[in-house]
């Protein structure tokens, strides 16, 4: 109970602070383009803590409106998405799935927008996938920022899949699978062969090989769901103990 009280608290501050962000966007004080000032300044500015900053804008970033620039700093991004209370509150709604149950949901998902992609792709949705592989590779020693770009690409191809309606699941899961994961990612070990897979897919979408898409998303899908069950031994204990997870 006293856990879930706490988690619930971080949501509300999490919330909070993608709010206070949003008026400034909305307001004009931050717009296209801008960067934010440094961690320890803007949090005094905003009156919260670096903690909570930090965590608002990697919600923020993670959903497409802040840009992070290795070595450079982070901006807000270029005619960002609307952050609406839908999205908000998949990060309640969905807390407490279960994390296979993610997965099977994704596989489905992505693995299709992936070659919808491959075959409706242009080129501005290659370039920014370029970007995000780019930026995979330079921060693969920061689990915590490689999260961002790796949410970041799968967002993209939500959009290249040129459905709007693929596109906005895509972008209802980005919070839920941001908050979820956050929590673990600094235990992460597999960030260069899970940037090695991104560009592949990245490849096969550019050659417009939307069964070699398909097929890569799978397999890159199915990779992480391993990787990431060597981050939760807490849940896969009693994932063991409970109900029975269907095989792959």
């Amino acid at each position: 109970m006293a856990r879930a009280k706490e988690e619930a608290h971080e949501v509300h501050r999490t919330t909070q602070v993608v709010n206070h962000i949003r008026s400034l966007i909305e307001n004009g004080t931050l717009q296209s383009g801008d960067k934010i000032p440094p961690e320890r300044e803007f949090a005094k500015t905003l009156g919260i803590s670096r903690a909570s900053l930090r965590t608002g804008i990697g919600y923020l970033a993670a959903m497409g409106v802040m840009k992070v620039k290795h070595g450079v700093g982070t901006f807000v991004a270029d005619g960002p998405p609307q952050i609406g209370s839908t999205s908000l509150g998949m990060i309640g709604a969905l807390h407490g799935f279960q994390s296979w149950q993610m997965f099977e949901a994704r596989i489905i998902l992505e693995s299709n927008i992936a070659a919808l992609a491959a075959e409706r792709g242009k080129e501005e949705h290659h370039m920014a996938l370029a970007d995000e592989v780019a930026e995979m590779f330079a921060v693969m020693d920061s689990p915590a920022d490689y999260l961002i770009h790796d949410l970041n690409f799968h967002r993209i191809l939500g959009q290249a899949s040129c459905n709007p309606i693929m596109a906005a699941l895509i972008e209802t899961l980005t919070s839920a699978l941001y908050d979820n994961r956050r929590k673990t990612v600094e235990r992460a070990i597999d960030t260069r062969e899970s940037a090695e897979m991104h560009r592949e897919l990245y490849r096969a979408i550019r050659a417009r090989k939307p069964l070699e898409a398909r097929k890569l998303m799978e397999q890159h899908l199915r990779m992480a769901q391993e990787a990431q069950g060597m981050e939760r031994p807490i849940e896969k204990k009693s994932a063991a103990k409970g109900s029975v997870r269907p095989a792959s």
